[in-house]
């Protein structure tokens, strides 16, 4: 969707536009097959698209006059519109015929700066559906840079939610992204930056607005989402607000929210920067970084000491490993320790304890006790590392100096400083931006400040991959309305990088820092102070009734094993049932009533050996004849009755060596055993069998 114009708009771009009636562009005018079937596609929109590409031109290098007025003539100049950059240009000649493609490039960006800050974009204080919305990719004229802010793959996210995107032809083409690649992602591809402005409701660039070459100008009443850093470039800062551009800053994310890290350039970049720090330093160092072993002779691993373990530092330690060095890690924040050792490396600590975190997920400012034991630290590193990679930098401000002149002095030749910090002055003495520094003994110092535009691909796809989930939060984010865009300062990433609004600059005073909220507060139970008497009645108690509940078990069986045996007519079930209940007492006792620590071999063997001759007593004492009464009347019956009592009295014995045994490790605060419950079950039981001899009950009598 291209700006609505407000009437001094129209009044000022009225003299130069042509008055016609709502026909179709003609096909002709389409240079490529893919725009042409753009242009006889069903329009989405109601007001006219304007997709026309480059025009033939005459001998003299100026576009042809005939086709400017045939185009222009199929315009729709419908209040809703802009001119277009054909419609500016072909007027523009009509007038001043004798003027030169300077001049009329100059009158052009004159007046469609007017044009545009008249205007009032429509994007601010309304919703906009994205299928009225179109996003605008600019190629980077900033001197090295690679980088596209959208790529193919990020031009197909916006595209699939519905938005439109217009791409500068070539904008990719340093990334090793074509024009037909984003043809294929669902982009028009248009051949200059004035038909990108003209097109474009929201415009993506990664390096801040040129202010040289009249790039600036041509924002004016646009959206800008891009790099800023207001806090450096507070001169374009201004002039972005005072011609009403709204600027969507990316190096504004809160880093702390949780989902902007899925916005975070910064981080995205500073990843691909640690790694390519690493492959820079391989190239100037002398050396295999993996150490080898040869008939040749033996090659030692380089020792390479990551300064800052943030992400760039962490990327750094991660590709210096697996490239086979031994690397060493150090930053003030103690909670990167765990970081760099799972990564292998050694994590280095001063021997003052003071925590670095800062705001933001930065390291702060630290005490001057805690700076002179870091000097001392680094200075003792420097004389035994190879490559020292330095990653300090806080967006905004001048970098601090992490490697001094004293540790570039007894660094060994050879060694290598790469410096992520150049742009903002460097962390080391000697650094100058984009340049390779080498001092008086041979350390080389690399102060590159494009270090991710040297991996321009993958750079570019995770940047561009950011930024189109970036504009596609705004809005869904917090109103929950899909396929919606609108600015919403209740999103805090929203609120954050939103710096520029409707002319009125909202950095630094009107932004509200993120902070995380506070975890919740877990509630704590009112703990009551007890004396020790106190805690062991309550352990009495809790195994007075545990053991009262087993006491309940036992009679009940005993009641049933009674019931059992003057009910039935069979005396070996009777001996069954009784042997089957001594049986599951005594297993029960064993494992239940004796820690399993305490059951050794030599016991366990004992136990077996007692059980099994109380058994063949017992069975001794069922054979032969029927004894009168409890007095046995034959030899056999006088051995099992010897055997069963000699077993019992070692069973009985086995027991309360063990019961003494344990008391050996009971500590005082344990509880009470109340064994002696259990002579109720045991009472019931001889009180029956008694009972059932003297009444003659169950061939007992």
């Amino acid at each position: 969707m291209i700006l609505r114009c407000s009437a001094a708009g129209l009044a000022a771009a009225g003299a130069l536009l042509v008055s016609s009636t709502h026909h179709a562009c003609p096909v002709e005018a389409f240079s490529s097959p893919s725009l042409r079937s753009a242009a006889t596609a069903p329009r989405r929109r109601s007001t006219y698209d304007v997709r026309t590409v480059s025009f033939d031109s005459d001998s003299s290098g100026n576009p042809n006059r005939n086709q400017h007025r045939q185009a222009t003539n199929s315009i729709s100049t419908s209040p809703c519109r802009l001119p277009s950059p054909s419609q500016l240009h072909s007027s523009v000649s009509d007038e001043q015929d004798s003027k030169t493609a300077e001049q009329q490039q100059e009158d052009y960006t004159a007046v469609l700066k007017q044009t545009f800050e008249s205007q009032e974009s429509k994007i601010l204080g309304q919703p906009i559906p994205y299928g009225e919305l179109t996003v605008g990719v600019m190629r980077e004229t900033y001197r090295g840079e690679n980088r596209v802010s959208l790529s193919p793959d990020a031009v197909g996210l916006l595209t699939k939610a519905g938005l439109d995107v217009v791409v500068e032809s070539g904008a990719g083409e340093k990334a090793s992204f074509s024009d037909a690649a984003y043809t294929e992602a669902g982009a028009i591809v248009l051949p200059g930056s004035e038909q990108i402005i003209a097109q474009a409701d929201v415009i993506t660039k990664i390096r801040p607005p040129d202010m040289t070459n009249g790039e600036l100008e041509k924002l004016a009443g646009k959206t800008l989402v891009g790099m800023v850093s207001p806090a450096i470039n507070a001169e374009l800062y201004d002039s972005l607000a005072d011609q009403n551009t709204n600027v969507f800053a990316l190096d504004c994310v809160p880093r702390m929210l949780s989902r902007a890290q899925t916005y975070d350039v910064l981080s995205s970049q500073a990843n691909i920067a640690g790694y390519r720090a690493v492959v820079e330093a391989a190239e100037q160092f002398p050396r295999f970084f993996a150490g080898q072993m040869t008939a040749a002779g033996k090659v030692p691993p380089a020792k390479v000491l990551v300064l800052g373990a943030g992400v760039a530092g962490l990327a750094a330690v991660q590709t210096a490993k697996n490239m086979g060095a031994i690397v060493r890690a150090f930053d003030v924040r103690p909670v990167c320790k765990e970081q760099v050792e799972s990564m292998g490396a050694t994590f280095l600590e001063v021997d003052v304890q003071e925590d670095g975190s800062g705001t933001g997920g930065y390291a702060k400012e630290m005490s001057d006790e805690f700076k002179a034991a870091q000097a001392r630290l680094m200075l003792e590193q420097a004389g035994d590392v190879d490559i020292i990679v330095t990653t300090a930098l806080i967006p905004g401000r001048k970098a601090p100096i992490l490697v001094n002149q004293d540790m570039l002095d007894v660094m060994k030749p050879g060694s290598v400083v790469v410096d992520l910090a150049a742009a903002n002055g460097g962390n080391a003495e000697q650094t100058r931006p984009d340049e390779i520094v080498t001092t008086s003994n041979g350390v080389k110092i690399i102060g590159y400040t494009d270090l991710p535009s040297r991996l321009a691909a993958t750079a570019s796809n995770l940047f561009g991959n950011n930024v189109a989930k970036f504009i596609l939060s705004i809005g869904p984010q917090t109103t929950g309305e899909k396929g919606v865009f609108q600015i919403d300062l209740e999103d805090d990433a929203v609120q954050n990088m939103l710096i520029s609004y409707n002319g009125e600059k909202r950095w630094p005073d009107q932004i509200t820092p993120y902070s995380p909220p506070p975890p919740p507060k877990k509630e704590v139970e009112e703990i009551v102070a007890k004396s020790e008497e106190e805690l062991l009645a309550e352990k009495n108690a809790e195994q007075l009734q545990s053991f009262v509940q087993n006491t309940g078990v036992a009679t009940l069986a005993a009641a049933a094993l009674l019931a059992f045996g003057l009910t039935t007519d069979s005396p070996d079930a009777v001996s069954l049932m009784s042997t089957f209940a001594l049986a599951g007492l005594a297993g029960y006792q064993v494992v239940w009533g004796v820690a399993p620590a305490l059951h050794s071999p030599l016991m366990a063997v004992t136990n077996a050996i007692s059980g099994m001759t109380a058994v063949g007593g017992m069975v001794l004492l069922a054979h032969g004849t029927q004894a009168e009464g409890l007095i046995p009347n034959s030899p056999s019956h006088w051995m099992g009755a010897i055997t069963t009592m000699l077993s019992f009295i070692n069973i009985a014995g086995g027991f309360l060596v063990s019961g003494k045994m344990l008391d050996l490790f009971k500590r005082p605060d344990d509880p009470d055993d109340f064994f002696q419950l259990y002579a109720i079950p045991a009472g019931l039981l001889l009180a029956g069998l008694a009972g059932s001899a003297y009444a003659g009950l169950g061939d007992l009598g």
